[in-house]
């Protein structure tokens, strides 16, 4: 955008009504059928369209508001959802976190700004674009929020030249264009590796959001005073990796896999040590076969999660359980075996009249498409074929899925 006042165009009463009126139209046809639309040109409110339409899941409290403004594509395809913004006032009150005043150092469009200030009692703004955060300050207001103060400067400029104290510092670091296939919070833009120094003589508390991409045992190597680990997962897809830092805390990292789904959000915490001591048996499919959520995956909670829901692993690099009896509070998909089967169509069809089913394959030789290809099945229907290496076998079943 040209300029932090180059949104008010849209404010209008006519433009905000033809963006509500064209939500479910093809943006695309706009563009190609008008230069001007109410005086603003057709691509910005085709850009204004497709956001709002993306943001009734992401946003909801933002979509619901009358008068809020969406930034270009990348900046709300990078922001936090409402769900995991939420979530970090969970993590405020596990953490015990004092909520006088916090400091976000990564506004961007400015969604953890908003939430953040639902909790303490002010908060600091900053933001080096000066149209993006002209974009959060008016959403802010069309959102009620009073208790946030804002600092047009990067991350670097606000440390150094701030002498108070706060309760809380989060930022959110955004990876470089074209930086190493290893990827560590140190080639992220703020570099938060190199400015923990001048953090923690601002506040005792730091929580750092990184793409789900990172691996932990690089983030926890990175950053100093680790409590916490939060891989959050929203609808079994990992969404966010937050590292809750506590100045001077020397203990064991705990990690929390945080599924949020819509009706319950599934948690399993647990240490490295608690994993790395855990005991599994391998074992071959029986009745019941368990996949864990994406979080615990991501965590690596690989034993551990058998042992507290009484499972069995089905091989030791197979992330698939199972048992005689089913566990309904198993945090993962569940599914009851109907048939074990060759990879044969002649003995897989049967079991698919429509000749439509779900193919899942885990630590198996052929992938998804291919294994599909091979029996014969289309996409869809209400029954699986899952498809992984067992102990000295490949198995094949056809299940239902009961979770």
């Amino acid at each position: 955008m040209a300029n932090s006042n180059d949104y008010t165009s849209l404010l209008t009463p006519a433009v905000q009504e033809f963006i509500r009126a064209h939500e479910h139209d093809d943006e695309r046809q706009l563009v190609l059928r008008h230069k001007e639309i109410e005086g603003v040109p057709a691509a910005r409110l085709a850009e204004q369209i497709a956001a709002r339409r993306k943001a009734k899941d992401k946003l909801p409290t933002y979509y619901q508001t009358e008068g809020i403004v969406y930034p270009p594509g990348i900046n709300l395809e990078q922001s936090s959802s409402e769900q995991t913004a939420r979530y970090k006032q969970t993590i405020l009150q596990l953490e015990e976190v004092r909520t006088i005043g916090a400091i976000d150092l990564t506004e961007g469009f400015g969604i953890d700004t908003f939430f953040l200030s639902r909790s303490f009692v002010v908060v600091s703004a900053v933001e080096p674009d000066e149209s993006l955060q002209a974009i959060a300050r008016h959403n802010h207001k069309r959102l009620g929020a009073k208790n946030i103060h804002y600092y047009n400067r990067t991350a670097e400029a606000f440390l150094a030249n701030s002498m108070g104290l706060t309760n809380l510092i989060y930022i959110d670091p955004s990876r470089r264009a074209g930086s190493q296939k290893v990827f560590k919070l140190s080639d992220c833009v703020p570099n938060v590796v190199a400015l923990q120094g001048p953090i923690f003589k601002m506040s005792r508390d730091l929580l750092v959001k990184a793409s789900p991409l990172l691996d932990i045992q690089q983030g926890l190597k990175e950053l100093s005073f680790v409590t916490t680990v939060y891989i959050v997962a929203v609808n079994n897809e990992c969404k966010e990796l937050l590292f809750f830092c506590r100045q001077n805390y020397t203990g064991v990292p705990s990690i929390v896999a945080v599924n949020l789904k819509h009706d319950v959000t599934e948690t399993f915490p647990f240490t490295l040590p608690e994993e790395q001591h855990a005991e599994v048996i391998d074992t071959s499919p029986a009745t019941y076969l368990y996949e864990p959520n994406a979080a615990i995956l991501k965590a690596g909670a690989f034993k551990l999660i058998a042992s507290r829901y009484g499972v069995s692993k089905i091989q030791i690099n197979t992330h698939v359980y199972t048992s005689d009896t089913l566990v309904e509070d198993f945090p993962g998909r569940v599914f009851k075996v109907e048939a074990f089967v060759k990879s044969d169509a002649k003995e897989v069809l049967p079991f698919f009249p429509d000749g439509k089913g779900n193919v899942i394959t885990r630590n198996y030789p052929l992938a998804a498409e291919a294994l599909k290809k091979k029996v014969g099945l289309q996409d869809g229907g209400d029954k699986y074929l899952l498809a992984f290496s067992g102990a000295g076998r490949k198995f094949l079943a056809v299940a239902t899925r009961m979770k």
